[in-house]
Formats: structure tokens, C-alpha cells, sequence
């Protein structure tokens, strides 16, 4: 019988109402100004995000959910194997979302253990909400145990179950939203709360090849249905409410580019126009007015991309050693197995 338990006190709302002026002031004062992605993710951008995974341009879900479909089994097993407490594998996911891939997992670690704790940590309790709906519907014997928390700020509330090895989810390239130094802070943060033989399946985005042309990322990015867009302008929507700003988002426009020197797509935000715009006043910080000159961004989001090589030594910087990874036949995108040494 599945089950539902909620902690959303790692994350009150004061907090992230500090956090939301804090983000705004310090990015929008930068020079070049900068947004971070976490601020995507208020109820209406979480909603935009699920639109964009089922775009005929965005490959990346549709193709890590080929991979956990044939590999499942493999993945599932692979994980129970080695060192460690004997017993069943508990899931922990980072920035679950509305986990609609993972389900696909949880289904195979009922099937070869008979139950399974999943324990989703993200931001959006929102998301949260609906994932364990779709959970609860669709997979008996799941528990699920919700963790409203921001793991890039805090430590991870993991609630370790005795005679379990923990499997760590961080799938949808995800990690590629975080510059290569916070990218390896993340992974160590999950590390020091795991113990030694419990795993990481990370998910990664491949770099452009043979398979895999820059249009092609590009598109992913900038869609022709202007999803994309519009959850990158939703941004500006999500300051203006929450601190009381006055952007207009018809004078910003969404762009896209592909940064070859970093392996990383850019996503930013184009002042259209001259223009400025206020922020007012709020915890105890005084109100600011930013200026824009024609053709100055915001830079809003970046994703890098990955060999198979650099998605080793990434997890070897973090004390992880990779022990098995699979790619769809095109080659682009690859999960990776990841053991705590």
C-alpha cells in the first residue's frame, strides 16, 4: 500500500522571499547581470518546464526515458550489487520535479523488492504535490517521503532506513544547470551524507558529435511553440510579484547560444530597449533601479554538456566512482552509475 509523508520545513516561506530579493539585488546589480535558474520554479514555471519535456525539440527527457525503459532491470540491479548494508535500495531524488521518468524506476525496484521508500526533494511544492499524485496512482507499494528543500543552499534531509542501501537520483542533466565548480559542490554535499557502496545515477546531456548537431541543441532551447520563452520570461513575471518589480516583459526577449569554449548552451533575457526598472524596497534593503541599454542581457540559465570522460572525472572530483553508464543508440544522452567511495 503506497503512502505519503510531506517535511517542508527546510524551506519557509521567509526564507525564500530573502532569498528571491537577495538572488534579484545581487544578479541584477552584476555585471554582466544574471538570474539564477532556481527562480524558474514558482508554480507557473514548474508547469512550463513539464510543457517543454514533451516538445517534439526538447530530446532530453524523451530519451532518458528510453534509456530507464530498456535498462531499468540492469540499472536496478547493478545498484544493489557490491558493498554496503544487505537489503532493499531507498531512492532519494534532487530536484524531482514531478517525477514522470522516475516512475519508471520505482515501478522495477517494486518489481525486484516488493516495496520501496521514495524520498523526492525539491523546491516546488507544486511539483512535489503532483508527483506523488501520479506516484501514488500508478505504483503500488511506493512510499513516498517529500522533502520541500533546496539542496544546492542546504544540507540534504535524507532520512536513512536501517538495512537499506541508498540509491541517489539526479537525472535530467540537471547537474549541467551548475558551473563545473558547483556542479562538484553539489555532488559533494550528496556524498557526505551517503555512506560508502550507496550510489548516484546522474543523468548528463552529450556534447555535439556525429549524432548530435548544434542546431539541434539549439532547437532543444528555443522551441517554435515559444515554451521555452515563455518560461524564461516567466522569470521577470515571478519578480514582479514576489518583490514588486516593474519589468515589462515585452520590451525582453528569450535568446539562445551555444558556447563552445564552455560546452554549454546560454540562455538569457534581451532588453529590447533602453529601459529602467524598479525593484522597491524590502528586507531591510533599500530599492534599486536597474538599467538596461539596448541589447544588454540577463543571463538566465546555462547547460553544459559532457563527454563520457568528463562525466567521470566530474564524479571522481566528488569521491564517486562511476562503475557502469548507458547511452541511447544515438548517442546523446548517457545515465551514469556512480558508487561512494
Amino acid at each position: 500500500m503506497a503512502s505519503i509523508t510531506v517535511v517542508s520545513e527546510a524551506l519557509e516561506l521567509t526564507t525564500t522571499a530573502e532569498a528571491i530579493a537577495h538572488e534579484a539585488r545581487v544578479g541584477l546589480t552584476a555585471s554582466p547581470k544574471t538570474l539564477s535558474p532556481w527562480l524558474f520554479y514558482d508554480e507557473a514555471g514548474s508547469h512550463l518546464f513539464e510543457e517543454i519535456t514533451d516538445l517534439p525539440e526538447y530530446y532530453l527527457t524523451r530519451t532518458e526515458r528510453s534509456i530507464f525503459a530498456a535498462h531499468a532491470d540492469e540499472i536496478l540491479r547493478e545498484a544493489a550489487r557490491g558493498q554496503g548494508p544487505a537489503g532493499k535500495l531507498t531512492l532519494i531524488e534532487l530536484g524531482a520535479g514531478t517525477a514522470t521518468k522516475t516512475g519508471i524506476l520505482l515501478a522495477e525496484a517494486v518489481r525486484q523488492q516488493g516495496s520501496v521508500v521514495y524520498q523526492p526533494v525539491d523546491v516546488s511544492e507544486t511539483a512535489l504535490a503532483e508527483a506523488t499524485e501520479n506516484i501514488l496512482r500508478n505504483i503500488p507499494d511506493v512510499t513516498v517521503r517529500c522533502q520541500v528543500a533546496d539542496y544546492t543552499r542546504e544540507g540534504l534531509p535524507l532520512d536513512r532506513l536501517r538495512n537499506t542501501r541508498t540509491l541517489a537520483l539526479y537525472i535530467g542533466s540537471s547537474i549541467g544547470n551548475f558551473t563545473p565548480e558547483d556542479a562538484r559542490g553539489v555532488l559533494r554535499n550528496l556524498r557526505a551524507q551517503l555512506l560508502p557502496g550507496d550510489t548516484l545515477l546522474l543523468g548528463t546531456d552529450l556534447c555535439p558529435g556525429n549524432h548530435k548537431s548544434v542546431a539541434m541543441l539549439l532547437a532543444a532551447y528555443d522551441d517554435a511553440a515559444g515554451t521555452t520563452a515563455a518560461f524564461n520570461l516567466n522569470v521577470l513575471t515571478r519578480l514582479n510579484r514576489d518583490l514588486g518589480a516593474d519589468f515589462d516583459t515585452e520590451n525582453f526577449r528569450h535568446k539562445v547560444l551555444w558556447n563552445s569554449a564552455e560546452s554549454r548552451i546560454e540562455m538569457h533575457l534581451e532588453s529590447v530597449v533602453a529601459q529602467s526598472v524598479s525593484v522597491p524596497a524590502s528586507n531591510g534593503a533599500a530599492a534599486l533601479t536597474v538599467d538596461f541599454a539596448q541589447g544588454e542581457t540577463i543571463h538566465t540559465e546555462n547547460s553544459y554538456k559532457f563527454t563520457p570522460a568528463a562525466v567521470d572525472m566530474l564524479l571522481a572530483s566528488a569521491s564517486f566512482k562511476a562503475t557502469r553508464s548507458w547511452q541511447d543508440p544515438q548517442h546523446l544522452f548517457a545515465v551514469t552509475l556512480a558508487t561512494a567511495v
